[in-house]
């Protein structure tokens, strides 16, 4: 047996623990990061390809939120029958409208349309400082397509208290007039352009 100093056996070291990963180490920034970097390729991505044709500057509004919806074109506005107007020395109110109006005057004496005779009923007051002569030749009725048609004075001669027909108004004073157009059976008044005179500039009234 040998009794020499024999080197005892030492057990080996355990190796060294296996370092872990960062990423593994904090699962809970990883994913946060991979998040935060997810939204940003997609904000980038939505702001090259949005947008389309749609005008710069220009939003299409929502009608689903109050506030934004988006108006519509309002008419513009055109006295109609009852609306007091003025053109020159003359003040019109236009009361009531007529048509498919066949004859006018009694069965010996009048007139038979060629097609039909509308009838405008107005007031005309002189508003004026001097007096001004009414003619309902100088009122325009306005049909479909902007079609103008001429007052027929010779069948305002059969009807009684047209008072149309060069008619003196003094300041202050009013008439109550009718004006006779013979129009095709299928027209429609659209308007009537009234002047106090022949060389004035006119006023619209609406009459539908």
């Amino acid at each position: 047996m040998s009794t020499g100093n024999a080197p005892q056996w030492q057990q080996p070291s355990a190796p060294p623990p296996k370092q872990r990963s960062w990423f593994v180490r904090h699962k809970v920034m990883t994913v946060l990061l991979a998040l935060l970097a997810f939204i940003v390729v997609i904000g980038i991505a939505s702001s090259i390809g949005g947008g389309g044709d749609r005008d710069v500057g220009k939003t299409t509004p929502s009608s689903d939120v109050p506030g934004n919806q988006s108006k519509k074109p309002e008419k513009k506005d055109i006295p109609g029958l009852g609306d007091a107007v003025r053109d020159g020395k003359f003040e019109f109110t236009v009361t009531r409208i007529q048509d498919g109006v066949r004859k006018i005057g009694s069965s010996d004496f009048g007139e038979v349309a060629q097609g039909q005779f509308i009838l405008v009923h107005l007031k005309v007051e002189n508003v004026g400082a001097e007096s001004q002569t009414f003619d309902g030749s100088d009122q325009k009725l306005i049909g479909p397509g902007g079609k103008e048609y001429s007052a027929d004075t010779s069948a305002g001669i059969y009807l009684n208290d047209s008072n149309s027909y060069l008619e003196r108004i003094n300041p202050g004073n009013s008439v109550a007039g009718v004006i006779i157009y013979d129009v095709p059976k299928s027209v429609i008044p659209q308007s009537i352009e009234l002047h106090d005179s022949f060389l004035s500039g006119g006023v619209v009234v609406d009459l539908q």
